[in-house]
């Protein structure tokens, strides 16, 4: 499988792929459906065939990793720093106020206007 879920950061040394997973049943003409473990049960289970790679066993190809965690109680809250700068459009004949937001946590080419 390839460019599910990012494990860990991207890198050259990273693996591109996960697995093997056995092949449950073909689901239309690119599409099948994998066996995956437990851990990744939150991952649906039906993948294009672009995103599939035919595994040729080899000894080389066995890394030790560490199990997968994935903690249920993260949140990701994005939090205005703050206002960078303001103006009015004009939309339908109404003039709308928005502001430039800084978020935290983001880098300044993030910046979003608001309503």
């Amino acid at each position: 499988m390839k460019g599910v879920i990012r494990f860990a950061s991207r890198g050259k040394l990273n693996p591109r792929y996960i697995g093997p997973f056995r092949i449950i049943e073909r689901i239309g003409p690119v599409a099948y459906r994998l066996e995956l473990p437990s851990e990744l049960g939150r991952i649906h289970n039906v993948f294009h065939v672009s995103m599939l790679k035919k595994y040729v066993p080899d000894p080389s190809h066995i890394l030790e990793t560490p199990p997968i965690e994935l903690q249920e109680d993260l949140k990701f809250e994005v939090q205005p720093v703050r206002i960078l700068d303001r103006k009015d459009r004009v939309l339908r004949n109404k003039n709308i106020p928005m502001v430039k937001v800084l978020w935290k946590n983001a880098r300044m080419e993030e910046m979003t206007w608001e309503v």
